[in-house]
């Protein structure tokens, strides 16, 4: 209890405590706060922390304990509450421009290397749960692909070149919040389109209009 003497007229069962919660601005405020659900389990970890120290610690002590539990509960119910409001789509997105940079830092920018699709095509068979599309676009040469995780499933890395810059083209099943946009992050353009039950996204530091480019090559060839 914030209000010490809304504390002593409960310590004292006084009558006049339900006037007192109404006038003052500290209960007020304290009736009147949002609360999130307790995570399942705290009250039983509550309960054992004060049998622990009920033998040895004094009233306040006790007090200070439970409000400090309480306050990880109400931290932790804004968290999840916060979590709950992030777009997926951009999770998604997050996800996709990191995977892309990292292709390109490390060693795994490739799992087969091929220009013919006819090659990569197959290798992906018994590794995903759908069949990715591989298409052979003029001026863009196909240089592979890889397997990546998004949303804890495996999808298709398909792998393009265009003047030493690389395009990656993520490919995985039609998400329902997925749609046609354009997003640009840290000098990253990535395209994001769908079509045959597919959703497609491609990133590359390639400039907008060439990455358009490839694009509507893609959705065309």
């Amino acid at each position: 209890m914030s209000c010490e003497t809304a504390r002593i007229l409960i310590e004292n069962d006084d009558p006049g405590l339900d006037e007192h919660m109404r006038s003052c601005p500290s209960c007020i405020i304290g009736a009147k706060a949002p609360y999130y659900t307790a995570p399942a389990g705290l009250d039983a970890k509550i309960r054992q922390a004060l049998k622990r120290e009920t033998a040895s610690a004094s009233p306040w002590r006790l007090w200070a304990i439970a409000a400090s539990l309480l306050l990880v509960a109400s931290i932790a119910g804004n968290i999840a509450l916060f979590r709950s409001r992030i777009d997926p789509r951009d999770v998604i997105a997050a996800d996709v421009f990191s995977a892309h940079v990292r292709s390109l830092a490390g060693d795994h920018l490739l799992d087969v290397a091929s220009s013919d699709r006819h090659t990569v095509k197959p290798w992906f068979n018994g590794k995903l749960d759908f069949s990715p599309p591989v298409k052979f676009l003029d001026g863009f040469p196909l240089l592979g692909g890889r397997l990546e995780y998004f949303d804890g499933r495996p999808v298709a890395a398909l792998v393009y070149g265009r003047n030493k810059h690389v395009i990656n083209v993520f490919v995985r099943p039609e998400a329902a919040s997925a749609g046609e946009s354009e997003e640009t992050r840290n000098g990253f353009h990535m395209e994001t389109w769908t079509d045959g039950g597919m959703e497609f996204r491609a990133v590359s530091d390639l400039n907008e209009a060439e990455l358009r480019q490839f694009v509507s090559a893609w959705r065309h060839g």
